[in-house]
This record gives C-alpha cells, sequence and structure tokens, in this order.
C-alpha cells in the first residue's frame, strides 16, 4: 500500500493559491491606477497578472469582487497600523486620531485611484458602494476598530450613546474619507489637519454629554440615529 501524497501537498497549493489571487489583485490595482476602473478589463488584468482569463474569473467573478478584495487589503493594513495607538493609548481623542490617520497613511499609495474609483463608489445602487449589502463584512470589521476605539478609552458615555458610537464614529471616517479623496495638498496633508483639528472639538462636545441639562439631548439624538438606521429584513 503506498502513502497518500496529497494531504502534505495540500498547504503548498494553499499557499500558491493564495500568492496567484494577491497576484491579480496587485495587478488590478495598478491598471486601476493608470487606466481607471471603467477601462481597466477583467482580461487586461489577467494579462497584466500573466494568468489566463479563466483563472482570474475563477478567483474573482468580476471587478466589483476585485474592488471588495481590495477593500479588506486596506481594513486589514488599518486595524494593524491602528494597534500601537489601540494598545499603548488611553485618551479618546488619541485612540480616535490614532485610527483616523491610521487610514491616511494606509490609503495614501491609493489616492490617484480613488479619485478615479470614487465616482462608481459613490453611486448608491453599486455594490462597490461602502454602504452596500456586499461590503457589509468590510463595514462591520471597520465599525468593530471604533469600538474598540471607544472600549479601550477613559471617555464615560451614556449606555445608549456608547452602543450608538461606533458606528457614528464610522461615519465620520467616511466623511473624512470623502475629504481625502478631493484632497489635492502633498501627503493629504489637509486631510490630516481636519482629523487634528477636529478630534478634540469631537471628544470635548461628547464628554458635555454627561452633563444633566445635555443628557435629553443625547437621548433625541440616539433616537434619531436608531430611527434612520436600515432594518435587518
Amino acid at each position: 500500500m503506498t502513502d497518500n501524497p496529497r494531504p502534505a501537498s495540500r498547504p503548498e497549493r494553499s499557499a500558491k493559491a493564495e500568492q496567484t489571487r494577491q497576484t491579480i489583485i496587485d495587478a488590478a490595482m495598478r491598471l486601476f491606477r493608470t487606466h481607471g476602473y471603467d477601462k481597466a478589463t477583467m482580461r487586461a488584468i489577467a494579462d497584466e497578472a500573466g494568468v489566463s482569463i479563466g483563472n482570474a474569473y475563477y478567483y474573482f467573478s468580476s471587478k466589483e469582487h476585485l474592488i471588495q478584495a481590495y477593500y479588506d487589503g486596506i481594513n486589514a493594513e488599518h486595524a494593524e497600523r491602528a494597534a500601537a495607538t489601540l494598545t499603548t493609548a488611553t485618551s479618546f481623542a488619541d485612540r480616535l486620531a490614532g485610527v483616523l490617520l491610521a487610514w491616511v497613511d494606509v490609503a495614501e499609495p491609493y489616492h490617484e485611484f480613488a479619485g478615479k474609483f470614487f465616482k462608481n463608489a459613490a453611486e448608491p445602487s453599486s455594490p462597490l458602494s461602502p454602504f452596500s449589502d456586499d461590503s457589509e463584512a468590510t463595514r462591520l470589521a471597520a465599525i468593530d476598530l471604533h469600538r474598540q476605539v471607544v472600549d479601550g478609552s477613559d471617555i464615560k458615555l451614556a449606555k445608549a450613546l456608547r452602543a450608538e458610537l461606533p458606528e457614528l464614529m464610522w461615519l465620520l471616517q467616511m466623511g473624512v474619507v470623502l475629504f481625502w479623496v478631493h484632497d489635492t495638498s502633498d501627503g493629504q496633508r489637509r486631510t490630516r489637519q481636519l482629523v487634528e483639528q477636529a478630534v478634540p472639538v469631537i471628544d470635548r462636545a461628547l464628554r458635555l454629554t454627561r452633563i444633566p441639562g445635555v443628557r435629553g439631548l443625547v437621548d433625541d439624538v440616539v433616537g434619531l440615529v436608531r430611527t434612520i438606521k436600515p432594518t435587518a429584513g
């Protein structure tokens, strides 16, 4: 009876498959940056990656799925870059600023591409929208990162506001992203200034919510947020 070689070879094939997948993603990002999202076809991406068109479609059924892989990659890099701040800082302002600036750092190489791509992602019905069902996993991961910002910080908040704050902070991040897309300053310097100046204001505003006279307004805001949030099903 001969030994079955398959179990030993599976990890190698899995690593090779992941390498091929990443090669296709990298090729797509290069073409998106140089030719724009609309002009970069799946065939062109396959040629750039040095794989067959069939192989490209095996890993990614469409360009939209490639963008989701891009989202996932940015998210993973963002979480990794933000980890240093979340491990060491306890001040809410420091933690929020660190996470937002970490995103700007990670996204900087893709700034030119983002400007060309934004018109597609901004379409409400597009699967590329960060608010779409297709982007849900990435969106929830980003919201969870902001939950870590709150949970490990020194800020004291009403329970209802604390529950909604991570998603509100993610919406703040989306506002920063929009500003960043249109920021033509060197290294997106103006976006960094926006974060550095806005975060202390947000920090002070949140701390004021503990004042008794402000709590009623906070409850109204939380109620409004819950009203406009989409419901499951």
